[in-house]
């Protein structure tokens, strides 16, 4: 029994040591046997399968009373399947993707509202909408643009600045 709890222990300092070491030691066995074992020799896999393999051992001894092969099989069994979810379990993790991050070319047609005015020979500051949020940029224009006016923006010089002309509205 004492063998099976130090696997158990082992594996879960393992698991311990791979979330303090985040990444660590990610990619040191990538491509071992032609890449078939990717993601399967993580530390995170590895913790689960000895962790479960150590204390399946021991359940199987206490409780149901098997001998040291019994042990070693639902031990064995029992960290198999737990690598298992934990291989699949990560693997969904890392799929798992998010909207894309707005860039500068978001911006370019899009309005706003001057909130500092623009002269003609220097920066001001507009408010325009990226992502559904309100953000602040400076902003140049090729003639002077009075503060409240509705501009549109026509480049994105940087990630902080903008060139906007005054918006032309026909009929008002």
């Amino acid at each position: 029994m004492s063998w099976f709890l130090g696997l158990g222990i082992t594996g879960v300092v393992l698991l311990a040591l791979s979330l303090v070491f985040d990444g660590l030691l990610d990619g040191v066995l990538d491509g071992a046997l032609g890449g078939g074992l990717d993601g399967w020799l993580s530390l995170p896999v590895v913790a689960g399968f000895l962790s479960m393999t150590g204390f399946g051992g021991v359940i199987a001894q206490s409780a149901a009373g098997v001998g040291p092969v019994g042990a070693t099989v639902v031990g064995a069994l029992t960290g198999a399947g737990t690598a298992w979810l934990t291989y699949r379990f990560s693997r969904a993790l890392m799929r798992d993707q998010t909207a894309v991050t707005p860039t500068g070319d978001d911006l370019i047609g899009t309005s706003g509202n001057v909130v500092t005015a623009i002269p003609a020979d220097g920066f001001g500051e507009v408010l325009v909408q990226l992502g559904g949020q309100p953000v602040k940029f400076a902003a140049r224009s090729a003639t002077p643009v009075a503060l409240g006016a509705e501009v549109w923006v026509e480049a994105a010089q940087s990630a902080t600045s903008v060139l906007v002309r005054p918006a032309d509205r026909l009929g008002g």
